[in-house]
């Protein structure tokens, strides 16, 4: 179990058996990180110190502030601009004509264990770091704040991976050409076509109800977006000093205020989309629940996988029945399925501490165990990246590294994140099919 996991159990716990808030209760929560495309490698004391400074200077790309409502005329379809989807060439004056890094580099592994965080591109097999971010929350009164997330994009000219500040919430696209973004005040009212190569915003989809995340469906025809009444990202100021560093500037996310009111599915190909009112009832949880697409593609969820009541939705917000192939999987996001099916991964055994089960998708059956700390992405049908604890460091660094089924030799990609007492240098990867 990973530390969003613990985060969530522990947030639920709490709800449901409503102690008063004594000493150490801010010991057993911590921000929460990003949640659709991710898991975050990083620390309980990097994720709750808060860091104050680290979105000074930002852009306000959007006139409304992040608390103030999207005004709606109650239209629930999307007639989607002429998207320049990443299999779609760009117009000359935004195309220079160079081939993208993560295409030119067709080394199988391409690794960077003495970087952390990465600074030039980190690959295997068919997967690639597409980009990461650090959080951190920014003060807004004596008792709240806000999370923020900051962004290093993969710039696909250079191969590096480049600071970018405007955007609140990024999902990148299988083939790694175009990103989906959104401004930094959320629930967003229009969801921004980032090229990966120019660097800019090349189309915005309006919407007529706020968004507050975004995600590719896996074969990049789909994006589905959550949206909110209110930002799901506040924060409280947590009782007691969580990381003993002799101060009270720790956080935390009220459980039990699921905020989302429904989801947009946008589909690119056909120029439309629609939005579908779901109201998602589940005691103890954090504000921010994102719907995520299971492991094909083909259906919606609310990110609640640890929790006994899981629903899944057609795309027109209809309730359906759990898949045979997805019964077994219990961490969102993560790998899923094997890219030929036939493995499901993201499975952590509770009672072997960091062993990493690999299941037949239909049966429940542990085929494999795996090193590391958690399954992260598929690099092909048997290799996976993994979060692993470095050897020798402290117990919260962890670095990115590749794994073969059946194998227990470990490949470090990465180097390791800062850990308990560097919270700067922790960050969470973003991974896409390249």
């Amino acid at each position: 179990m990973n530390v969003d996991e613990l985060l969530r159990d522990s947030l639920r716990e709490q709800a449901a058996e409503e102690p008063p808030m004594g000493p150490g209760f801010a010991d057993q929560v911590l921000a929460v990180g990003r949640r659709r495309r991710i898991r975050a490698l990083a620390s309980v004391a990097a994720c709750t110190a808060a860091v104050v400074a680290l979105a000074i200077g930002v852009p306000r790309l959007d006139s409304a502030g992040h608390d103030a409502p999207v005004q709606h005329s109650g239209k629930n379809d999307v007639s989607l601009p002429r998207l320049r989807q990443f299999d779609v060439p760009l117009p000359p004056s935004l195309d220079d004509g160079l081939p993208l890094a993560s295409e030119t580099d067709k080394r199988d592994v391409i690794a960077h264990p003495d970087q952390s965080p990465p600074r030039n591109l980190i690959a295997a097999g068919d997967t690639a770091l597409a980009a990461y971010s650090t959080s951190s929350v920014v003060e807004e009164s004596p008792d709240k704040g806000l999370l923020q997330r900051t962004y290093w994009i993969l710039n696909q000219k250079t191969g590096k991976y480049e600071k970018d500040a405007r955007w609140s919430f990024l999902a990148v696209a299988p083939g790694m050409r175009t990103a989906a973004v959104l401004e930094r005040h959320l629930p967003a009212s229009r969801i921004g076509v980032y090229d990966l190569v120019s660097r800019q915003v090349v189309d915005w989809i309006p919407v007529d109800r706020g968004v507050a995340s975004v995600a590719y469906s896996p074969d990049g025809s789909r994006i589905l977006a959550t949206t909110y009444d209110t930002q799901p990202d506040g924060r409280l100021r947590a009782p007691d000093d969580a990381d003993g560093d002799g101060k009270k500037n720790d956080w935390y996310s009220k459980p039990d205020k699921a905020l989302a009111t429904g989801f947009y599915i946008l589909d690119l190909k056909a120029g439309k989309g629609a939005w579908n009112p779901v109201t998602i009832h589940a005691k103890g949880v954090d504000p921010r629940v994102d719907f995520v697409f299971n492991t094909d593609g083909t259906l919606v969820s609310p990110d609640l996988w640890s929790a006994s009541h899981v629903q899944f939705y057609n795309f027109k917000g209809e309730k359906v029945a759990t898949p045979a192939k997805d019964k077994y999987l219990r961490q969102s996001p993560g790998p899923g399925l094997s890219p030929n099916g036939k493995l499901l991964a993201g499975y952590i055994n509770e009672d072997e501490g960091s062993a990493t089960n690999i299941l037949d998708p239909y049966t429940g059956k542990r085929l494999y165990k795996t090193p590391g700390v958690d399954h992260l992405a598929w690099a092909d049908d048997k290799r996976l990246i993994v979060g692993e604890t470095t050897p020798g460091t402290l117990r919260f660094q962890t670095r990115l590294a590749l794994v073969t089924i059946g194998d227990d030799t470990m490949i470090p990609l990465s180097g390791s994140t800062g850990g308990r007492e560097s919270s700067s240098e922790n960050w969470a990867p973003i991974f896409a099919r390249r």
